[in-house]
């Protein structure tokens, strides 16, 4: 059932994107009178789910759906239609626009996928809100499990003040800030002092190497889950069991009783658990290496803040005030992604070991429904779309608008044969991405990451 809700979830928000991007070229070629001869949702290679034409437009759903497309009449597009291209242009065609007409047709995708992206954070702040933890507020910093945050010299109750400059306001925005800060500085307070470490420029090159989950997160408290087969405090400990302290030392959280039962190796020593609301000791045993053979369980939010080890901040926003507040997180969302873009087409940052397909995409999306979860995806996928639209490339409207803006500029038009040859070079650099994403997906499958 979880992989049918999975997929659920990642076809409608392909979906709802392919149609929005598509239907930013077709209102404004419609608007400008140029014929639109397909508008399809999913590739239609060989045949169609389904097709119905209405006036000049055959609509349609394809089978393989690794996107979408609008056909406009007199374009050089990915049909590689020449046949039209060799009679005479009619005036219901998209070379018989002016340039600025083609210009506005050519940007209205992507227009729609920022639109998009910035509505859905505004409706987002005006529904949900804002539930965060202030940085300030980790007063015991925070869990460094990473090996390779741990060899920059990060450590487990570590406070970050700020990367690249950048204060850290909001523990949510940590893991982002670190990825984006590869090569830079980032300070932290350590047992009162302030120091700086700076982060290796390979940074997400290793951190995909090692097939870390996480940078960093919060540190949690030791509870009691479950039991190893043959565990000797069986019965002495009970699930939801939450350790306060090991042999009179007071211990607040995991790494440090994973720590503290280092010393006490082979013995016998009164541990006290919060059990029912109520302090209670016991003797446990731990072996050999160190362990008491039992699972530590997740701990969610609201119980960590019911047993007072963090506060979480609420924002609440009317209408008018979830206007700017959505605005700006779409900005810095869109700056972010831009930031992310240039590191995955530098090589030493290994950045690009981390790029993903259809598959990666498909793992984002959670096992059980949250339209919470759903839009804030939605979002941040509207914003790569359109951010990978607008790169110069030919056979992307970033590469149509590239060759707008010159004839613009220099008042020639490219030759219908210039831009078939161009077409041709940018459908083949897209495969070659295309390949090399989804390769990355077969790879890591394979290798079991």
């Amino acid at each position: 059932m979880e992989i049918i809700i999975k997929l659920s979830q990642f076809l409608l928000s392909l979906s709802l994107l392919i149609i929005l991007h598509e239907l930013g070229h077709f209102i404004p070629a419609k608007l400008f009178k140029t014929r639109v001869e397909k508008f399809y949702l999913f590739f239609d290679v060989k045949f169609s789910l389904f097709k119905k034409k209405i006036g000049d437009t055959v609509y349609g759903i394809g089978w393989l759906p690794l996107g979408g497309y609008v056909k406009i009449a007199g374009m050089i597009d990915e049909s590689m239609d020449t046949d039209q291209m060799k009679q005479e242009p009619q005036p219901w065609e998209f070379r018989s626009k002016p340039a600025w007409q083609r210009l506005i047709i050519m940007l209205g995708g992507v227009t729609v996928n920022f639109v998009l992206a910035f509505v859905i954070y505004i409706g987002m702040a005006y529904v949900y809100g804002d539930s965060y933890l202030k940085n300030d507020d980790l007063k015991d910093g925070i869990s460094v499990t990473n090996p390779v945050l741990q060899k920059a010299g990060l450590q487990t109750g570590d406070k970050i003040v700020s990367v690249d400059g950048h204060i850290i306001e909001r523990f949510n925005d940590l893991p982002e800030a670190l990825l984006v800060g590869v090569g830079k500085d980032v300070v932290l307070e350590r047992n009162g002092v302030q120091q700086t470490i700076t982060l290796p420029a390979d940074l997400i090159g290793q951190v995909v190497d090692e097939n870390s989950k996480s940078l960093v997160s919060l540190r949690i408290p030791f509870v009691i889950a479950g039991f190893a087969e043959g565990s000797a405090n069986e019965g002495k400990l009970q699930p939801k069991d939450v350790v306060l302290s090991v042999n009179g030392e007071p211990l607040r959280y995991y790494d440090q009783v994973e720590v503290a039962m280092s010393k006490y190796k082979g013995q016998t020593v009164p541990m006290e658990v919060l059990r029912d609301e109520k302090k209670t000791v016991v003797d446990v045993t731990v072996d050999k290496d160190g362990k008491l053979g039992v699972f530590n369980g997740l701990v969610g939010m609201q119980d960590m803040e019911r047993m007072g080890y963090y506060t979480l901040s609420h924002d609440k926003y009317s209408f008018l005030e979830s206007i700017p507040v959505g605005l700006e997180k779409g900005k810095d969302k869109v700056v972010g992604y831009w930031k992310q873009l240039k590191l995955m087409v530098s090589p030493e940052t290994g950045a690009y070991k981390g790029v993903g397909g259809f598959k990666a995409i498909f793992d984002i999306f959670p096992q059980f429904w949250s339209w919470e979860l759903f839009w804030s995806i939605t979002a941040i996928l509207s914003i790569m779309l359109g951010v990978m639209n607008l790169l110069p490339i030919p056979a992307l409207d970033g590469g149509h608008v590239m060759f707008l803006l010159y004839e613009m500029i220099s008042g020639r038009k490219p030759s219908d044969k210039f831009m078939e040859n161009a077409q041709m070079v940018g459908f083949f650099i897209l495969i070659g991405l295309l390949l090399f994403a989804n390769g990355n997906d077969i790879y890591k499958a394979i290798l079991g990451k």
